[in-house]
């Protein structure tokens, strides 16, 4: 276990190297640079001025020499500063929002692997029956529904029109002065349809990888003998099928790390939720590289480390594949 736990760390250093350099590349060559966004609404700044920011920013040099520059800082855990009005350190930014972020999808994850688990052993075990159908149709509008429009049907419908809700942001103005009980109410009030929002497509997903994993597994032989010897129907599912059947959603737990901050940018956005989200978004649109970099950087460690603990979680659930390494 150790030697295949080293060889995939090992493998994570050139990895990380490509994904910073490509990251890099192609968010300096996206049209617009931070200069001329911050200068476009005022266009009595001469040229001299702009250079003038251009070498402030480092901005004037070569690429690779900037890339250089940025990965030096990065070995010292430096992710510059923002270039934005603010000038503020990006580790500084980034902190600020980060648990809001990391808060809000942890509970959208539970949600959708607290329900996704059941609802696909359901729709397994009770296969072409009615309440299979419904769950298909279920997973099928959670594909199709984009987020965005979801995400404004449910404001319109809980904010507007019936006032339940608050469509926007984590407080409301002057909660501040609440107690703790109607503080937490307030605060669990703007992180519903947020929730609902982020978990509602990869509930859907996830429950159907779940339904197929479980038929899969349903179908072994070793589940036909545990049913030869008289077990009962809920000895067989939840002690023999579901530990194997729960394998391709390790996989899935993996890979859902780099979305525990990289993957609400349009709900954030749209709801206002002051998150990694928003600020990813508006590094993009204002140009500010640091921002913007630090942000994909930190995803990018995240998958790296997603991936590995999906394969550790692996090697423990089937010593088949750590022997093999």
């Amino acid at each position: 276990m150790t030697a295949y736990l080293v060889k995939r760390l090992l493998m994570l250093i050139p990895l990380m190297i490509g994904i910073t350099l490509i990251t890099f590349t192609v968010i300096h060559l996206a049209p617009g640079e931070p200069v001329e966004m911050q200068m476009a609404m005022n266009p009595k700044v001469g040229k001299e001025a702009r250079e003038r920011i251009r070498k402030f920013y480092g901005l004037d040099q070569p690429l690779h020499v900037q890339y250089f520059s940025w990965v030096g800082r990065l070995a010292r855990l430096d992710l510059g500063r923002s270039f934005s009005s603010d000038n503020r350190p990006v580790i500084d930014k980034i902190g600020e929002r980060l648990p809001v972020t990391i808060s809000l999808n942890i509970i959208a994850l539970l949600l959708e692997f607290g329900l996704a688990i059941p609802i696909g052993i359901l729709a397994a075990t009770h296969r072409d029956t009615w309440l299979d159908k419904g769950i298909t149709v279920f997973v099928f509008v959670g594909f199709a529904v984009p987020t965005f429009w979801l995400a404004l049907l449910l404001m319109y419908f809980f904010g507007v029109k019936l006032n339940w809700l608050p469509i926007s942001g984590l407080h409301t103005l002057g909660s501040d002065g609440y107690g703790t009980v109607r503080y937490l109410a307030d605060l669990a009030k703007h992180l519903i349809m947020p929730v609902m929002v982020a978990s509602f497509g990869s509930l859907a997903g996830l429950s159907r990888y779940m339904r197929s994993s479980m038929l899969n597994v349903i179908g072994q032989d070793y589940i036909t003998t545990a049913r030869a010897k008289g077990l009962s129907e809920r000895v067989v599912i939840y002690k023999h099928a579901l530990r194997n059947a729960l394998l391709p959603l390790i996989t899935l737990a993996g890979f859902s790390i780099p979305g525990l901050i990289g993957g609400s940018v349009i709900f954030e956005t749209i709801f206002a939720i002051p998150g990694m989200g928003q600020l990813f978004y508006q590094g993009v649109m204002s140009r500010d590289y640091p921002v913007v970099m630090g942000i994909l950087v930190i995803g990018a460690f995240l998958t790296l480390i997603g991936n590995l603990i999906a394969d550790i979680s692996y090697a423990l659930a089937d010593p088949r594949i750590r022997h093999g390494a």
